[in-house]
């Protein structure tokens, strides 16, 4: 240890920094106040703090001090030059010649702002390198191991700051995503079910006459064959008008201990013929640790059905359709992945996947994804979707093992494969 070094200061402004990180719930306060005592304590002109824009791959600035409106005016920098391999074993960096080093990428700027000397301190997230704090000082100098040690410790608080703020917006915005997809879909449960049984009765009628008027007709008579397409249209109609009755009563469900592998199984057996008439290819890889879960059987193979149906139907002849089932760490959750080596979906279908009469499909009633949703919404579990367009869909659905108590709303995401 350095006897002549006051560390007064660096154990002040730690224990100041420490303070705000953990009472504030604003980001912006921390790292207003992180580059304010950089400067402070090792006596540097200025600090920037920029941050990673992962649409632009560029840092931005999010935080200031002692900078100039012109140097700042300059705008983001580029996130490839400025991180190097040093920067992201989590080193500070020493930059003495900021006129040659590309790392500088304004570099007659900052001699015109009298800076001379400039150290970058990497700011990570989970091992990423999500920012960077520039410092710059009117002259070279050195610094202890004490004052490196501090630095680095400023950044490492500074970036739990910035993974529990992150943390906080994802869960905020999962939140909204859910509670705007729940009134949606009450609202239109409602708007279905007065729907639905309003058309039920002349529906019922027209079948009724349709059917009783084909058995008088002659075979072969021209009028057979309208009358024909009235019953198929208006059979087809009625089913559409059982899926809006189903999904706006969303039917609780009759719960037992249930082996998801052999509704897994039963289903597959189902659609056994449908595989074989489009060539397509079915792995399954169930786990043999499967637990039993209390869930309603029927339901959830209607939704396996469901989902197989959709992913034979979205991959081209010859495709590759997968379902598997895996046992949660914890013993508590068992999660089943229905994936498809299709062309995918796109952002804009991702966000309406769930909603009814939504379909990618042109013969699609866009009900059967969202009566999945509300079975496994029943069921107190999640279905969340992962697709790209040309990387395949995979639907990943979890259910808690006992569901004697409700563990909160069931959760809806939709993402980009990696």
């Amino acid at each position: 240890m350095n006897p002549s070094l006051d560390y007064r200061p660096l154990y002040n402004a730690f224990r100041e920094i420490i303070s705000v990180i953990n009472s504030s719930i604003r980001l912006k306060d921390v790292m207003d106040l992180v580059v304010w005592k950089y400067s402070e304590v090792l006596g540097a002109r200025g600090a920037i703090m920029r941050l990673l824009n992962i649409d632009t791959d560029e840092l931005e600035i999010s935080a200031s001090y002692g900078i100039s409106q012109a140097y700042l005016a300059k705008g983001p920098v580029s996130l490839h030059r400025t991180i190097t391999d040093a920067c992201r074993q989590k080193k500070v960096i020493l930059i003495e010649d900021i006129v040659n080093d590309p790392r500088v990428q304004y570099p007659e700027s900052a001699r015109e702002e009298g800076y001379r000397f400039i150290i970058d301190v990497p700011l990570s997230v989970a091992d990423n390198v999500v920012g960077i704090i520039r410092l710059f000082f009117s002259e070279i100098r050195r610094f202890s191991e004490a004052e490196l040690d501090w630095i680095i410790a400023i950044a490492e608080q500074c970036s739990c700051a910035l993974g529990k703020a992150r943390l906080i917006d994802s869960y905020e915005f999962k939140y909204l995503q859910l509670a705007t997809h729940a009134e949606k879909l009450s609202a239109l449960g409602r708007m279905a079910a007065g729907i639905a049984h309003e058309i039920n009765n002349p529906l019922a009628g027209i079948l009724l006459y349709s059917s009783n008027m084909i058995k008088k007709v002659p075979p072969g008579e021209p009028i057979e064959e309208g009358l024909q397409i009235i019953i198929d249209e208006t059979i087809r109609c009625r089913k559409i008008i059982q899926g809006l009755l189903d999904f706006s009563k969303g039917r609780d469900p009759r719960k037992e201990p249930t082996n998801i592998n052999e509704i897994i199984d039963k289903s597959i057996k189902i659609l056994e013929n449908e595989f074989h008439i489009h060539r397509v290819n079915l792995r399954t890889h169930l786990a043999s640790d499967m637990i039993d879960v209390m869930a309603d059987g029927s339901q959830l193979e209607q939704v396996f059905v469901n989902l197989l149906i959709n992913a034979v139907e979205a991959v081209p002849e010859g495709g590759t359709v997968e379902v598997i089932s895996s046992v949660g760490e914890s013993r508590t959750s068992i999660t089943i992945e229905v994936k498809d080596n299709g062309p995918g979906i796109g952002k804009k279908e991702r966000d309406k996947i769930f909603e009814p009469f939504f379909s990618t499909k042109s013969k699609g009633t866009g009900l059967g994804l969202a009566v999945s949703y509300g079975i496994i919404r029943n069921h107190h579990g999640e279905i969340s979707l992962q697709s790209h367009p040309g990387k395949g869909t995979r639907f990943i659905i979890t259910i808690p093992v006992s569901q004697d108590t409700d563990s909160g709303l069931a959760g809806i995401s939709t993402q980009e494969t990696p």
